[in-house]
């Protein structure tokens, strides 16, 4: 399966007045944005020291509703919704945050997706109004498809991670979850294309929080931006590139990265399966493998991560299956 790349955002030379810093004076802007149009995270104890942000009771099942929210209500905000909507390409967790999104603002949502994608996704893009077109048989052709219906159509491109808008709703989640955990002093974050790391890592830092970013061993965009110094693309192999397995991060996630209150680190799929597999023994939550990869962290640390530490269980769009059959 191929994964989404790094593409260029028109609308960033259209509308400079909307291609804004990702800095907390955004993710401010994105709370007023998007009150009472996103579920406020839940935080539950989990052990002692230890707190699960439970953000996979999200709508749509993962985090990216608030970053897709913030995207369309800035744009409305500024007038520059066209009558043509949105359009993305993503049959994932981004596509359907983005299709929900423009339902919940009323707006026309057209998402590209090959046509071998999974019935399932298909539907339930459906489900939210949105005009699904099916093309190809890879990623790289439905976005190319996307985005020759954006230049023709005028439709405003979304994009999965990779905007200042998008990053920015995704920061307003550390703002909760701070103000539920006073004294916090670390959140344990997983990491794909970095739109959600790079907007609690901005929000972090306003409050002197210090953030573990985490990647699979073989997932490893920021971790290797960090060695090279820019963001370069890597491959991609792990139980968790459903939704952690963007090619390249993007250039706001490595700038923050380079913060001294954030640490990159690196776990083995064996260490998420046992995670995504432990929370669900243990507290009856089932998760993607993606915020099991933040999980997994914390259970291989040798050290105490911090004395008030939260852990972003970010999303569950998963089948839930091979949590409820028997282990060998």
């Amino acid at each position: 399966m191929e994964r989404p790349q790094h593409p260029q955002h028109p609308q960033h030379a259209q509308r400079p007045y909307l291609a804004q810093q990702l800095d907390y004076a955004a993710v401010r802007a994105a709370a007023a944005r998007i009150a009472g149009g996103v579920r406020p995270v839940t935080v539950a104890p989990a052990a002692d020291g230890v707190w699960y942000a439970l953000e996979y009771l999200q709508h749509t099942g993962t985090f990216k509703a608030r970053g897709a929210r913030n995207f369309l209500a800035a744009h409305h905000e500024a007038g520059a919704l066209p009558a043509a909507g949105v359009t993305i390409a993503s049959g994932g967790n981004a596509g359907l945050a983005c299709a929900w999104a423009a339902r919940a603002l009323s707006v026309p949502a057209t998402v590209f997706l090959p046509a071998n994608a999974p019935r399932v996704k298909v539907e339930r893009l459906r489900g939210y109004g949105a005009d699904v077109r099916l093309v190809g048989d890879r990623y790289a052709e439905a976005l190319a498809a996307c985005r020759e219906f954006a230049a023709r159509s005028g439709a405003l491109s979304s994009h999965a991670y990779d905007h200042p808008l998008i990053a920015a709703g995704a920061g307003t989640l550390l703002d909760e979850i701070h103000d539920a955990l006073p004294g916090l002093d670390t959140v344990v974050v997983a990491v794909g294309g970095g739109g959600l790391f790079a907007g609690v890592a901005t929000a972090a830092r306003e409050h002197g929080v210090r953030v573990v970013a985490v990647e699979p061993e073989n997932c490893r965009a920021l971790n290797a931006a960090l060695e090279a110094g820019r963001p370069v693309d890597v491959t991609v192999d792990s139980v968790a590139a459903d939704s952690l397995g963007a090619t390249r991060v993007s250039a706001d996630a490595l700038t923050a990265a380079q913060e001294k209150n954030v640490t990159s680190v690196l776990v083995p799929d064996e260490a998420i399966t046992a995670a995504r597999r432990a929370v669900w023994e243990e507290h009856r939550i089932v998760v993607e493998a993606g915020a099991a990869t933040a999980l997994a962290a914390l259970r291989e640390a040798e050290q105490p991560l911090g004395e008030r530490v939260a852990v972003v269980l970010c999303g569950a769009n998963t089948d839930p299956r091979d949590l409820t059959e028997p282990t060998a």
